[in-house]
């Protein structure tokens, strides 16, 4: 029972009481020698009083020494929990173990202090980057409750954070942008505005609970500006190759015309009428095969992906090129989804642009396949005289080349975009010559 009571009392008291026992021994044998004595009673009551005053005293006092850096201590760490990262301890000495500890505390006071002022900045420094960007951002909890959105999301649901926060997705129409592919664009109608939109969707840990933030930009007006450049470039390609083709036209049938209303007719004017004739279909023809040329780029189907082994195609591919070997560089073996046909066109216009640049040089021309970061690579390398204009590549119906429809490179581009992938050539470094890259993820 008397240790169970021990264990209750308080760690202080449990200090005072093992002071004054550890001064117990002393203090008996001090009254014993006292009483037994030869002493007067006053001079017995003097001396016990002050013993005892001593006895008790020192007891305090080692309690007090005992107890004053504890509680300094918890003041302290109770600072510390509370956020008050600016209390410090006096009289920290590194001397002694407790002034150590002491120290201690009062750099981490000093560190949290740091740290969180860094936080308060970058805080402030996020708050106002989001209000000053264009795009809404909304963050929604897990029961797709709204947490956060910025000044541009205000505009976009036309209405204050205080009347949005803290209400459910359905209540915003905002649903749709909770569920589905995370990354999309969609033309809809906010109570802000309306158009196309890019929306991106992805997940975030606030408490060790999930929550979604949504960002939604505006993509009307880079849209519009896009679509308004490729019909600049369209109507530019299209006039430039119809002007072309009518002006002869034009031209020839007018003299044709006045031919026709001479009386008498020249000797030789059914040799001429054939002639211009022939020049009129030439042309008419010339512009038929640009519109056939055009109607195939507008039209590629999507890619059928099956699974393809890549050395078999290329060296199936490679084969039918017989103007000038081809050298195989042979790569490791892969297998790609892809669409083999597609994919085949593409190897064979490129070994083709490669073949012509070449024979003028008598250079020769390798092709192979190899590992690349998230998927493969095709590459073909001749050692022709290069690129001329790098700028002009890809534009549409440009070309070089007399018989050349100016499609290939775009439609081999088209071809490669569609299967996720990407198209580049670029002159060899250090060497005559190109090199064509085909990217395609396995």
């Amino acid at each position: 029972m008397a240790n169970k009571n021990q264990q209750r009392m308080a760690h202080e008291n449990r200090v005072l009481l093992y002071a004054m026992l550890s001064g117990l021994p002393a203090i008996v044998v001090s009254f014993w020698l006292l009483i037994d004595g030869d002493f007067s009673p006053k001079v017995q009551w003097t001396l016990g009083l002050i013993i005892f005053g001593f006895w008790f005293g020192y007891a305090l006092a080692t309690r007090e020494i005992v107890m004053r850096p504890l509680q300094t201590m918890a003041n302290l760490l109770t600072a510390l929990r509370e956020g008050d990262f600016s209390t410090r301890a006096r009289g920290a000495n590194r001397d002694e173990p407790l002034g150590d500890v002491m120290s201690e505390i009062n750099l981490l006071g000093g560190v949290l202090q740091e740290q969180r002022l860094g936080a308060l900045e970058a805080t402030a420094l996020l708050r106002t980057v989001m209000e000053e960007i264009d795009v809404s951002i909304f963050a929604f909890d897990s029961n797709e409750t709204l947490r956060l959105v910025n000044r541009a999301g205000q505009e976009l649901l036309g209405q204050p954070a205080e009347r949005i926060l803290g209400r459910e997705a359905k209540d915003l129409d905002m649903s749709d942008c909770l569920v589905g592919d995370a990354t999309r664009v969609m033309t809809r109608t906010f109570p802000g505005a309306a158009g196309r939109w890019g929306m991106r969707r992805t997940m975030f840990r606030e408490g060790g609970l999930p929550h979604s933030l949504i960002v939604i930009a505006d993509l009307s007006q880079p849209l519009r500006e896009e679509e308004l450049k490729a019909w600049q470039r369209l109507v530019r390609v299209i006039g430039h190759e119809l002007n072309n083709s009518l002006a002869p036209i034009k031209s020839i049938a007018g003299s044709l015309n006045t031919m026709l209303r001479r009386d008498p007719k020249p000797a030789d004017w059914d040799e001429d009428m054939r002639s211009g004739l022939e020049i009129i279909e030439a042309r008419a023809e010339g512009l038929n095969r640009f519109m056939q040329s055009y109607a195939r780029l507008a039209k590629l189907p999507p890619p059928t992906k099956l699974p393809i082994e890549i050395g078999a195609l290329m060296r199936r591919v490679v084969s039918l090129e017989t103007r000038l070997p081809v050298e195989i560089v042979e790569g490791p073996s892969l297998v790609a989804h892809i669409d083999a046909a597609q994919v085949e066109q593409v190897i064979i216009n490129l070994v083709k642009n490669a073949v012509d640049a070449t024979l003028e040089t008598g250079g020769k021309v390798q092709a192979g396949w190899r590992n690349h970061p998230g998927g493969l690579e095709i590459f073909i390398d001749d050692e022709g005289p290069g690129i001329a204009n790098p700028q002009n590549l890809f534009v549409p119906f440009f070309t070089t080349k007399p018989s050349g429809s100016g499609i290939g490179l775009v439609l081999c581009r088209q071809i490669a975009e569609n299967h996720g992938g990407s198209l580049s050539l670029e002159n060899r470094p250090g060497r005559a010559g190109c090199t064509a890259r085909m990217r395609l993820p396995l």
